[in-house]
């Protein structure tokens, strides 16, 4: 979404509802998406990439089960003068199919850009942005791991900020917490059933709700999605986001394009009763509609004739 709104390819992109991208066009966007991050990861000076060979480079030990290809995959270096780096660049150098093993069917794509995001921030850096609240980048969650908000910043920010608050904050030890020092190209919004409003630690800050681009990473009860606008100048204008639509895609199956929603933030919101929808009496805001009020208030959102599925 960041490179297609922010046109760094020519795509027939007016309409997202609308829009017909190619396969070779997705293609071409998820790697610019991956070499944005690793870029950023790396201090726009260096990017370590991880992939999968045919030689191995260690074998198991009593205290670490070989997994098939994590001892087949070596970090190599690449330095860069400028953000062209992509890695279809890696590809031409390396010989091999580069981009296929992060996206190919079977593939151990995730790990494999984890293992690269990592070693491109560097240890040194991790260790002097992480806190005493997170000594792990991965928790784990009914037999797997899910990756702890410090993960999430590093794709977002290009920083391991354990928190989503701005700067640095004390905790109720007067411990020193990180948050988010810069804004980012892409923002975040979050919003809980469970989530108290007076946990000042908990808030998203206006680093992360304010991205360069109307594009935000959403955790809403746990699940993630996409919320965007087709207008990259939204957020550079106040007086555009006094109406404006929304587009919204949470990756499920049953969802096969993008939801269009309408926010109007000068509707009077709080004239109404809180929490219950006027279209609907009774009806209780979904999390989506909260999650977007956590960036704008008191907005008012019309879901375009669609029934509110999330």
């Amino acid at each position: 979404m960041k490179s297609l709104i922010n046109g760094e390819f020519t795509l027939p992109f007016n309409q997202a509802d609308n829009a017909q991208i190619s396969k070779h066009h997705q293609d071409r966007t998820l790697v610019a998406a991956l070499a944005g991050i690793l870029w950023a990861a790396g201090a726009a000076q260096k990017v370590t990439l991880c992939l999968i060979t045919e030689d191995t480079y260690f074998v198991p030990t009593p205290s670490y089960s070989g997994d098939g290809f994590s001892e087949r995959t070596p970090s190599r270096h690449y330095a860069f003068k400028e953000k062209a780096f992509t890695l279809g660049t890696l590809k031409a150098s390396q010989g091999a199919s580069s981009p296929q093993q992060f996206k190919g069917e079977g593939s151990h794509g995730v790990i494999l850009f984890l293992y690269s995001l990592i070693f491109s921030r560097t240890f040194e850096r991790l260790q002097k942005e992480l806190d005493v609240s997170t000594p792990h980048l991965l928790q784990p969650n009914a037999g797997g791991f899910l990756c702890r908000q410090a993960v999430l910043n590093l794709i977002l920010t290009g920083r391991a900020s354990p928190h989503v608050f701005n700067g640095c904050q004390k905790g109720k030890s007067q411990e020193i917490l990180h948050g988010v020092l810069t804004r980012s190209d892409v923002g975040y919004l979050q919003w809980g059933k469970d989530a108290s409003e007076g946990d000042r630690l908990s808030q998203v800050g206006s680093m992360l709700k304010t991205p360069k681009l109307p594009v935000w990473l959403c955790n809403i009860n746990g699940t993630y999605s996409v919320l965007f606008s087709t207008n990259r100048q939204l957020l550079s204008d106040w007086r555009l986001e006094r109406l404006f639509d929304l587009y919204f895609y949470n990756g499920q199956p049953a969802q096969n394009k993008p939801a269009r929603l309408t926010v109007d933030t000068h509707s009077h919101h709080w004239e109404r009763v809180q929490h219950e929808d006027e279209h609907s009496p009774g009806r209780r805001f979904s999390p989506l509609e909260m999650v977007i009020r956590s960036k704008w208030r008191d907005a008012t959102i019309n879901w375009n004739g669609s029934v509110p599925f999330f």
